[in-house]
C-alpha cells in the first residue's frame, strides 16, 4: 500500500526559504566554495548548499533571500564578504570561531557540520559568536600598503640572517649594523670568495632596503594627506606615522569604545583570567586582536623607555616598574607600557587635547 507523505517534511530537506520566515544562516567560508545552512524561527534545517566564494557567487545565492542573519567565520575573505552581504541588506555577524570551543575543538568538525553551528549560536545569541567588526573596505585598502612594508621587513630580515649564518659557518663575521644599513659595503673584510658568494644576497637586502622606503613615504603621504588626526598621536615620543596610522586604521571609529581603557583589551595586551575561588594565578597576557598593531606597540614601548627618549610619566612609571626586579621584569614592563600607549592614544585621538608628557609628575610635585 503506498503512503501517503505529502503533508510531511523532512527537516534537513532543502527548501526555498519564504519572505515571512525568519532565517538565521551559517556560513562556513572556503577559499572556492563556502557551506551554508538556513534555520528557521523553529531552529529546523530549512536549506543547505554550497556557493562559490565569489562576488558573482554570492550575488546569485544571497542577493535574491529576504533578509537574513547570516553569520560567517573570521578569515580571509570575511571583510569583502561580510561587506557584500550588507549590500544586500541582510544582518551580518563575523564570528571568532576561535572563541567558541563548539566549533574550534569539535571532534566531528566539517564545513558543513560548522555552518550548522554557526547558525545555531547565531539564532540563539549573536554574543556567543564573540562577534569582531571589520573595517570599511577603504580602511583596508590603505593597510594594505602597511602590510605591505611589513612583508617586506620580514623577508629583508630573513636575508641577513641567512647572510650573518652563512658567513659564521666558515668562521667570519659581518659586522654589527642595523638590518637597514646592511649593503655590499660591510664585505669588504671577508675573503674574496666568500664575497662574491653574498653580493646577491645583500645585492637583494639594499634593494628591500629601498623598497621599505618608499613604502615609508608613501605611509607618510597617506598619513598627512587622508588621516590628520595622526598628528594627535605622533605627539607622543616613540609614536611615528607607521605606529599612528596602523592604530587609526585597526580601530577606525574612536567611538566603539566608552573607556580608553578598553582598548588594551582590544589589542591583546591585557593579562588572562583563570580565577577559582581564592585560586588567582598570574598569567601571560590574551595576545588576542590584531598581531601587528600589538608589535608595533610593543616596539613603541621600546622607544619610550629607551636610555636617550626623552622624559615622561609613561617612562618613569615602567622604568619603576622594570626596576622591581624579579625575573621578566623589563619584559612585563615593556608590554605593561605598551598597554598604557594603546590607552594614551585612543585618549588623544578621543579628546584631542595637548600632549603634556609630564603632566602627571608636575601635579605631584605642586601638591607636595
Amino acid at each position: 500500500m503506498k503512503k501517503n507523505n505529502k503533508n510531511s517534511k523532512s527537516p534537513t530537506r532543502s527548501t526555498k526559504i519564504r519572505r515571512a520566515d525568519r532565517v538565521t544562516i551559517g556560513m562556513d567560508l572556503g577559499d572556492k566554495t563556502s557551506r551554508y545552512c538556513a534555520l528557521n524561527a523553529a531552529g529546523e534545517v530549512i536549506q543547505e548548499g554550497a556557493c562559490a566564494t565569489t562576488k558573482k557567487g554570492m550575488a546569485q545565492m544571497f542577493a535574491p533571500m529576504p533578509c537574513c542573519r547570516i553569520a560567517i567565520e573570521v578569515g580571509a575573505h570575511s571583510p569583502w564578504v561580510s561587506r557584500e552581504l550588507k549590500k544586500y541588506g541582510h544582518e551580518v555577524i563575523v564570528a571568532n570561531a576561535r572563541q567558541v570551543k563548539l566549533i574550534s575543538q569539535s571532534s566531528r568538525k566539517n564545513d558543513k557540520l560548522d555552518a550548522c553551528m554557526l547558525a545555531r549560536l547565531a539564532r540563539m545569541d549573536p554574543a556567543l559568536l564573540r562577534p569582531i567588526r571589520h573595517g570599511s573596505e577603504e580602511a583596508q585598502k590603505d593597510l594594505i600598503t602597511i602590510r605591505i612594508r611589513a612583508g617586506l621587513v620580514e623577508a629583508r630580515t630573513g636575508l641577513v640572517n641567512a647572510a650573518r649564518g652563512l658567513t659564521k659557518a666558515v668562521g667570519e663575521r659581518l659586522p654589527s649594523c642595523d638590518t637597514d644599513q646592511m649593503d655590499t659595503e660591510k664585505l669588504e673584510k671577508l675573503p674574496a670568495d666568500l664575497r662574491e658568494s653574498l653580493k646577491p644576497l645583500l645585492e637583494e637586502v639594499a634593494s628591500l632596503t629601498e623598497k621599505i622606503q618608499e613604502c615609508d613615504r608613501k605611509i607618510e603621504q597617506i598619513a598627512r594627506d587622508r588621516y590628520p588626526e595622526t598628528q594627535l598621536l605622533r605627539q607622543v615620543s616613540g609614536v611615528g606615522p607607521l605606529i599612528a596610522l596602523t592604530f587609526l586604521l585597526t580601530i577606525e571609529d574612536k567611538e566603539r569604545f566608552s573607556k580608553s581603557r578598553d582598548v588594551g583589551c582590544y589589542v591583546g595586551l591585557r593579562p588572562k583570567q583563570s580565577e577559582s575561588g581564592e585560586r588567582q594565578p598570574e598569567l601571560g597576557i590574551t595576545k588576542e586582536g590584531d598581531v601587528y598593531l600589538r608589535k608595533l606597540l610593543v616596539q613603541g614601548a621600546h622607544c619610550i623607555l629607551a636610555k636617550r627618549a626623552p622624559d615622561s610619566d609613561l617612562k618613569r612609571w615602567g622604568t619603576k616598574l622594570a626596576g622591581r626586579g624579579g625575573k621578566n621584569a623589563s619584559k612585563r614592563a615593556i608590554v605593561a607600557v605598551a598597554r598604557k600607549l594603546a590607552i594614551l592614544l585612543h585618549h588623544l585621538w578621543a579628546t584631542g587635547e595637548v600632549y603634556e608628557p609630564l603632566r602627571n609628575s608636575q601635579a605631584m610635585a605642586k601638591s607636595a
